[in-house]
């Protein structure tokens, strides 16, 4: 009883916190908040889309909590908004630009001063009737109207019974307790009742022609026999057969010839459902007409003119072609159009016309409209071109492993180099980028970064087709790309070049896949200048069993074979709608060296590499609500070396850890495996490199972690707070291993009496029997081995850029002992991460890591 009366006594203790932070101060003596609506529906019923009709929305609450934020900071912009005065400030605004356009005299001015007047009264005009800007970044509260409760239950009954069930019940549960003071909750009750389906389906079609059409292509019918009654399935199949009959050449067909009529028994026992589809004809004509292609012209140069000069015409391919200048190959620019004279109209391949001749960047602008006049159908083309000459600067601030750095670059275009659409970009980049030092934990250096690109991109497959072959392709959007560049590194710990030529093919074959095929990708490798400390660091790797890393720092030819397919399902990354994208890769490097001798390179002391390597990222955006989306992310990879060095080009390793990867992590430090990094306080004890348990807890994460097997995953919450600020809770989980087992060396600490006079002061020990963690993946120990990490961040939407910041909290860490891999407990914000006694380092503390991205992470 005593417990009760506590518990009591502690809610009635929070009740004006809780009102403060839900805005409740705000409300008038005759007011009460509309704190939270929920529906009781069944299981089959979408709640989520029924909650979209709800004709009052109650406050936007953070992470579920009972905290409204933005009903503060509207308020907050509330105290200093006065209307009247923004409306006398937009009167004053009008009327200094109507004298303005007054006094001016240029046409070009008039018009530009109009366009700024509209712009600035727009922003007038939106702040009057929304509040200034902090206003609109929050929201008011939201003040509980019982006639709105009304109106949600008519939307509700309406919703269910566009779903098939017409006899339904909803009715609304308001809840005004006491205890709950000035707030309401609603409960709406949804009893849907059983749903009707499809019984029968009709057709009444008096033209043959038609009728033949859609009853050949009746399986794409969204009207299905045996499934619920749904009026969204009779929009979208008035749709499909207002595109279906344009497809097969009835150019003037419209949906509004689509009729459904319906027979329904409200009280029959089988609730079954009989539809009529009707598509009625022409008012003025007895049939549809089936419309075919008389004429097909293609103005080349739709926005030029030349003064009493008239274009020059030819044909090619029964393509009337129309210019002032031959500046086009016609026989290329012919493959990207896929309307003939005497073929059926298509709106289906007139929009593919379309887009692959706005895919050739060659083009502003691709119109394409018919010419019914005179009893003939005409096709007429009109493009105008980019200009031949392009240059571009770019500047800004480049996010590598979550340090900033200035970039420049600079790039020069020419477009239809050979008259063929050909396009040659010349690029140069020069920046500093902050990354993390190969040799300290803590510190991060400045790496200077140049480079120049130069490459031809042909519209077509450079390959000896035929020119059968060649049209048939050109629906793919195929394109021929050779590249070859230079790219400079220069960082504390080395000096990096690379040389590289490539040659690649990529095609689509609809608007969400496409495909990239490599054949050509070469690579000539060189680091020099490597500081002591550095070449230390792959030493004591190679002597550890890591040899990848010093073969990946020696002078190599690299050479391999890609082939890449992207799914690109409903625009990745908008935020209408529901998306995915998944990108699959596979390369075979150095397979040229089975078949040819390596001494072509070797003599040159060139390392070379033969391996195997394989990526999957398979990503989704679920869109939960305007304000809301969950994002996930499933990442994995492996690379195999099958030649002599048993190695892998540096560049081919995978790393785990970072802004876009787990974020918990320091980047490209996590794993492999269970295996131990160096503690701080071995390092503290070789005394020839610095080690600061206080400052970076228990483990070293100095050295990346290169190795040859990845698997991670992620989750992310993510909800606009207010204005361009959005928040996000994650969770990343996953890791990296090897194929070959890692084994590690052991420093300990030589007792003073024991130590000679310039002798060491450590014992080295190499140990490999399995007490410093497992590297190697083991098909039943891996699970084991997955690292956990969590963490929240904001993202500041610009516009043209997001800039995200977050922060990453360790859950599990797969390298601490066992019994101690839970960490979550053990996360510190700040300094110190453990405690110096006289027997040494205790109370180690996790730090979260801190990490700054540019863009979402996935």
């Amino acid at each position: 009883m005593r417990t009760s009366k506590g518990k009591y006594f502690l809610f009635i203790t929070l009740i004006p916190l809780l009102s403060g932070c839900l805005g409740i101060k705000h409300l008038k003596d005759n007011e009460k908040l509309l704190y939270q609506q929920r529906i009781d529906a069944p299981r089959e019923i979408d709640r989520d889309e029924l909650g979209n009709f709800y004709a009052q929305e109650s406050n936007r609450k953070m992470l579920g909590l009972p905290i409204a934020p933005l009903v503060g900071i509207y308020y907050l912009g509330y105290r200093s908004y006065d209307q009247e005065k923004m409306i006398k400030r937009k009167e004053k605004a009008e009327k200094k630009f109507d004298a303005k356009i007054a006094a001016a005299t240029k046409p070009r001015k008039i018009n530009n001063l109009q366009f700024r007047k509209q712009q600035k009264l727009e922003k007038f005009d939106k702040k009057i009737d929304e509040g200034n800007t902090v206003m609109q970044w929050g929201e008011p509260v939201a003040v509980f109207d019982s006639s709105l409760v009304s109106i949600t239950e008519g939307r509700f009954r309406g919703y269910l019974f566009s779903k098939g069930y017409f006899v339904n019940k909803v009715h609304a549960r308001i809840d005004t307790s006491r205890i709950l003071r000035k707030r309401v909750k609603v409960l709406y009750i949804v009893q849907p009742g059983a749903a009707y389906h499809l019984d029968s389906i009709f057709y009444q079609i008096s033209d043959t022609a038609i009728l033949r059409t859609v009853i050949e292509n009746e399986r794409a019918s969204f009207l299905k026999k045996g499934e619920r009654y749904d009026e969204d399935n009779l929009t979208r199949e008035r749709e499909r057969l207002d595109i279906l009959l344009k497809d097969n050449g009835y150019y003037d067909f419209s949906r509004q010839y689509v009729e459904f009529k319906m027979d329904t028994a409200y009280e029959s026992p089988n609730r079954r459902i009989a539809i009529m589809v009707q598509i009625h004809e022409p008012a003025k004509r007895e049939a549809h007409k089936r419309f075919t292609i008389d004429e097909v012209n293609f103005t080349t140069d739709a926005s030029t003119s030349r003064f009493r000069r008239e274009r020059r015409e030819r044909s090619y391919r029964d393509i009337h072609f129309r210019y002032y200048e031959d500046n086009y190959n016609l026989k290329i620019l012919s493959q990207r159009v896929f309307l003939k004279p005497g073929d059926q109209y298509s709106r289906a391949l007139t929009l593919n016309t379309q887009r692959q001749l706005a895919n050739i960047d060659a083009f502003k602008f691709v119109n394409i409209n018919y010419d019914t006049t005179g009893g003939r159908f005409v096709a007429n083309i009109f493009t105008s071109p980019l200009a031949r000459y392009e240059w571009s600067n770019e500047a800004g601030v480049n996010v590598t492993q979550g340090y900033p750095g200035p970039f420049y670059n600079i790039s020069f275009k020419k477009r239809n180099v050979f008259k063929g659409m050909e396009t040659f970009d010349l690029n140069g980049r020069f920046g500093f980028e902050g990354v993390a030092s190969a040799t300290s934990d803590q510190n991060f250096y400045k790496s200077t970064e140049a480079g120049v690109n130069a490459s031809f991109t042909f519209p077509q497959f450079i390959w000896p087709f035929r020119d059968r072959t060649r049209f048939r392709h050109a629906a793919y959007n195929p394109k021929t790309k050779f590249t070859a560049g230079y790219a400079y590194t220069d960082r504390p710990e080395y000096r990096r070049t690379a040389v590289s030529v490539v040659g690649s093919y990529t095609w689509q074959n609809n608007k969400g896949r496409s495909y990239q095929l490599t054949p050509v990708n070469l690579s000539v490798i060189d680091t020099a200048n490597l500081s002591g400390e550095f070449k230390d660091l792959l030493l004591e790797q190679a002597e550890q069993g890591n040899f990848s890393l010093i073969n990946s720092f020696r002078p190599s030819f690299v050479n391999s074979i890609i082939f890449g397919v992207t799914w690109n399902y409903k625009n990745y990354g908008n935020t209408e709608r529901s998306s995915g994208f998944i990108r699959a890769q596979v390369e075979s490097g150095g397979t040229i060296w089975n078949f040819l001798d390596p001494k072509i390179v070797t003599q040159y002391d060139l390392n070379y590499f033969k391996y195997f390597r394989f990526s999957l990222d398979m990503r989704r955006i679920n869109v939960l609500h305007k304000n809301t989306t969950v994002a996930y992310r499933f990442n994995s990879g492996l690379a195999y070396s099958y030649g002599d060095g048993r190695s892998l080009p540096y560049e081919k390793f995978f790393f785990a850890g970072g802004s876009n990867s787990i974020r918990a992590w320091r980047p490209r430090r996590l794993g492999p495996g269970s295996f131990k990094p160096r503690t701080t306080e071995e390092i503290d004890i070789r005394g020839d490199v610095n080690g600061n348990p206080r400052n970076d807890g228990l483990f070293d994460y100095s050295i990346e972690q290169p190795a040859e097997i990845l698997l991670e995953a992620s989750l992310e919450v993510r909800q606009k707070l207010f204005g361009f600020v959005s928040g996000a809770v994650f969770i990343d989980a996953g890791n990296t291993w090897t194929f070959q087992r890692r084994f590690k060396t052991v420093y300990t600490l030589i007792p003073p009496e024991q130590q000679i006079e310039g002798g060491p002061k450590t014992i080295a020990t190499v140990v490999n029997d399995g007490t410093e963690g497992n590297s190697q993946f083991k098909a039943d120990q891996f699970y084991k081995e997955i690292a956990v990490g969590t963490g929240f961040g904001l993202r500041f939407d610009f516009t043209f850029l997001i800039l995200r910041l977050d922060v990453g909290m360790k859950v599990w860490d797969p390298a601490r002992e066992e019994g101690d891999k839970f960490v979550f407990d053990k996360v510190r914000f700040f300094k110190p991460y453990a405690t110096k006694t006289a027997d040494g380092w205790t109370n180690y503390r996790e730090p979260v890591i801190y990490n700054v991205g540019i863009g979402y992470p996935f």
